[in-house]
């Protein structure tokens, strides 16, 4: 019996549907969020673009570490657990929700996003997520696509 590969997994395949009706290639570009600088850099073609200060975990362990793809992009996020409407000024994501997929989660556990406290910036702050000023994160997610990797490490 003859065996056959195919050099097109369903993801690389999405992929490239994706980059061919939106002309935006998810690996052109990509997140690297340092914990223990508090730093995010998003990076174009392996080139840093821009640097921003963050939030992370209280304790450095909330936030996971490893790669993760951006899964989920909302504007004006509603905070589910307090059922805060998105824009209203006690909600804490802030403007925009980068949802990251971690393991089995389906991109609204973890991410990125702004906040109602940007005092809370360049601290161990969150419940695991990434914690942005609000223009900042409304910058990034300018430029973020659905399939950004995101690597996260200490």
């Amino acid at each position: 019996m003859k065996r056959t590969a195919s050099l097109f997994s369903p993801i690389l395949i999405g992929c490239l549907v994706l980059g061919a009706t939106t002309g935006v290639w998810p690996w052109n570009s990509q997140i690297v969020i340092d914990k223990s600088q508090h730093r995010l850099t998003y990076y174009t073609f392996s080139i840093p673009v821009r640097t921003f200060s963050i939030a992370t975990g209280k304790t450095g362990s909330e936030t996971p570490e490893g790669m993760f793809p951006v899964v989920m992009l909302v504007k004006q996020p509603w905070y589910l657990k307090k059922n805060i409407p998105g824009g209203d000024p006690k909600n804490p994501l802030g403007s925009r929700w980068i949802g990251l997929q971690v393991g089995d989660t389906d991109g609204s556990k973890y991410g990125i996003h702004g906040t109602n406290d940007p005092t809370s910036i360049g601290k161990d702050r969150s419940e695991g997520c990434i914690r942005m000023k609000n223009e900042d994160v409304n910058w990034l997610y300018q430029h973020v696509q659905l399939g950004t990797w995101v690597i996260i490490r200490s």
